[in-house]
């Protein structure tokens, strides 16, 4: 059988999402899911179900990671894989990372169904906490696996409410005993997964072939000055608040002319009483850019102006490292054949990176990997409006099958 013949179901597939959405369903149409949660667990477990009745064996990893794999005729050859996420934000879509997990989980079905035996085996991964919403940073699961954070760190990490990490994937009952690192031992990874932009669409492509990740480098920033009465002149103050607003500013003004991106997603003051001048600011800063080397430089740009700042307005501003990603290119081998692919199926594909950290970024710095990205209307991800057409679905997913079979290739008698 070739494998542009596999009976893949974009229908199936589309009703599998719409089924695995009424698992923490909101009242706005989207999904609320989060990482170690009884629903994430609920999901889990119906996820499993499935893929054992497509012939797949489970191996779950002592961070929770579920590795569901179909036996090849070659057991020496490395198991293809395909994988994403279940986990969702708080106020999530019905698609992102999912998609990939169920067109993964339609691979195996379609395999099973034809009777079809593949060389290398093909293993359908859920990665845990690629979200990063209850528990951060984000990808946990991938990067512990990948050897960027230490399976102790991943366990003992906590929630904004105290919940420990390896004590919430133990009381949902998702913690086994394989050790993370076996995942390293895969022979090619692919991840679907909806753009989370709006190039595709605007674009008129129904898929993208991401060629490599964006840079990142995240940062604490703190802005002490002094607390004072709302009543106290003007003049004199070291108001926190103010000096924050100024650095914002002069971040995006900078970010522009750098050709970068950067976000400030989170921000808190203190002691947050309408009539005190802040005294203390805290902030998050997320910067992106293809380049690191450009990001070096930003990031030496800010701290200049950051100096400026504290100079003018008597206060104090740190900047510190929190996260930091290098640019990661994806497989040439592989990204060919999901072009190959999406040639023969006359799909309308283009090349594009991807600013977004996904599990694939992590799992490249040790194995062959590529992603495919569909798109998402409007670019809306992370927002319970979250939306694509059951087409654009379908392409990914017969993108990814010829892509996948033909890496694990067809035994033949």
């Amino acid at each position: 059988m070739a494998a542009g013949n596999l009976p893949v179901s974009g229908a199936r597939l589309w009703d599998s999402l719409m089924e695995f959405a009424r698992i923490g369903a909101t009242p706005r149409g989207g999904c609320n899911r989060q990482t170690l949660t009884e629903l994430d667990g609920e999901a889990r477990a119906l996820l499993r179900r499935y893929a054992e009745a497509a012939g797949a064996t489970l191996t779950l990893d002592r961070l929770g990671n579920m590795a569901l794999t179909r036996p090849g005729r070659d057991p020496g050859r490395k198991p293809v894989a395909i994988g994403s996420h279940l986990d969702t934000q708080p106020t999530g879509g019905k698609f992102d990372g999912v998609l990939g997990v169920l067109a993964g989980l339609e691979v195996l079905r379609a395999l099973h169904e034809a009777g079809v035996e593949t060389e290398a085996p093909v293993t359908l991964i859920n990665w845990t906490n690629e979200e990063g919403a209850r528990f951060s940073p984000p990808m946990m699961g991938s990067g512990a696996a990948m050897g960027i954070f230490t399976e102790a760190e991943v366990l003992a990490k906590t929630d904004s409410a105290g919940a420990r990490f390896g004590a919430e994937l133990a009381r949902i009952g998702w913690q086994g005993s394989a050790d993370p690192a076996g995942l390293q031992e895969l022979g090619a990874y692919f991840e679907l997964h909806i753009e989370q932009g709006p190039v595709l669409e605007r674009e008129g492509k129904d898929v993208g072939v991401v060629t490599h990740a964006l840079a990142q480098h995240w940062f604490d920033v703190t802005v002490t000055g002094a607390d004072a009465h709302g009543g106290s002149a003007m003049a004199g103050r070291r108001d926190a608040l103010m000096a924050a607003a100024e650095l914002a500013l002069t971040i995006e003004g900078a970010t522009i002319l750098a050709g970068a991106r950067a976000t400030i997603g989170r921000m808190t003051l203190h002691p947050d009483s309408r009539n005190v001048v802040p005294g203390r600011v805290w902030f998050s800063l997320d910067t992106r850019h293809d380049h690191e080397d450009k990001l070096a430089e930003l990031a030496d740009k800010l701290r200049a102006e950051a100096a400026g700042i504290t100079a003018r307005r008597g206060v104090e501003i740190a900047l510190e490292d929190f996260w930091i990603s290098p640019a990661t290119p994806f497989d040439a081998t592989l990204a060919e054949r999901l072009r190959q692919s999406a040639r023969a199926r006359g799909v309308p594909f283009m090349d594009m990176p991807t600013a977004i950290g996904h599990d694939a970024v992590y799992v490249a710095r040790k194995v062959p990997s590529v992603m495919i990205f569909v798109p998402c209307h409007g670019g809306l991800s992370h927002n319970e409006e979250e939306s694509i057409t059951p087409g654009w679905a379908e392409a990914g997913l017969l993108v990814l099958a010829d892509a996948v079979v033909a890496t694990a290739g067809i035994a033949r008698d």
